[in-house]
């Protein structure tokens, strides 16, 4: 009796131990992610002001600004083509800001997705070996979780060896194997929540990008009605600048907006398919060896 609760208050012990360390882990994590979310954003404004200074702002001043050699008949349709540049479409400011946005968005996601693959891999490893024929008991809960404490601790943080250990810590605690898969369940659905949590800011972003791009049409609305004494006098060239913003910073939105969702989408159906696929791998190489003590 004396010998069988000392061997239950290991795996007590460590699942306590285990959870003030994640707690620590999440929030360096938590930290990191923070520092790298703004270092990241710094980055993209000075990558893309540096871009439009040089680059987009230049050459579409140079543009708008270039001799019109047309004649009336031609004239129309010279403005419009100097109105589709895509340098001109770019230049205002409001499209920067949704270009920065997505920017960060996108490098957001790379990291998300980086970590995703990092964890995918791990499948291919055998962190848990059952022969033939044998089982795994409470009482072998030890020799099992010697394989994933020697492991170096950035790889016994990832999901998976994380998943095992709490399978591992369950079932020696209880002896049952009903909250050796329930713990498992527990873990994955907070694996799943965690994920979510960490896209918050990049779904935040998805929305920000329309409502920069409806910002830059108001402005255009608004500078397009001051120049309509103008227009009635024969000019229109100043409704047709002002127009310009408007759908000029609409259009370059809703691109952005679509290809940022597109990613998130595709990073959210990877950390999915991880997630179902790691609780498959623990379900198939260890909860079904478990087997009850008498």
């Amino acid at each position: 009796m004396i010998f069988g609760a000392m061997e239950t208050s290991k795996p007590l012990s460590i699942e306590k131990k285990r959870g003030a360390d994640g707690y620590r882990n999440q929030e360096r994590w938590t930290s990191q992610d923070v520092v790298f979310g703004f270092v990241a954003l710094l980055l993209c404004l000075v990558l893309t002001q540096a871009i439009w200074a040089l680059y987009i702002r230049p050459n579409a001043d140079a543009i708008l600004n270039a001799p019109q050699r047309v004649t009336n008949a031609d004239k129309a349709d010279h403005a419009v083509r100097q109105l589709r540049s895509p340098f001109v479409i770019l230049r205002d400011y409001e499209q920067q800001v949704s270009t920065t946005l997505a920017l960060w968005a996108l490098v957001m996601l790379g990291r998300q997705w980086r970590g995703t693959t990092r964890a995918r891999r791990l499948l291919d490893k055998n962190y848990v070996t059952v022969g033939e024929g044998m089982v795994v008991l409470p009482e072998d809960v030890r020799v099992y979780s010697r394989t994933i404490e020697n492991l170096s601790p950035q790889e016994q943080e990832m999901f998976l060896p994380r998943l095992l250990t709490v399978a591992l810590t369950r079932f020696g605690a209880t002896g049952r194997i009903q909250d050796a898969a329930e713990a498992v369940r527990d873990e994955c659905e907070f694996e799943s929540s965690s994920q979510e949590a960490k896209l918050s800011m990049v779904r935040f972003t998805a929305w920000a990008i329309p409502a920069v791009g409806f910002v830059g049409t108001v402005r255009g609305i608004g500078a397009a009605l001051q120049e309509a004494q103008g227009a009635m006098g024969g000019d229109i060239s100043g409704v047709t600048l002002g127009l310009g913003v408007t759908f000029n910073s609409t259009l370059t939105a809703l691109i952005m907006t679509i290809v940022v969702m597109f990613w998130l989408h595709q990073l959210q159906q990877a950390q999915d398919r991880l997630v179902l696929d790691s609780r498959t791998y623990v379900d198939r190489r260890l909860l079904r060896q478990m087997r009850e003590g008498k």
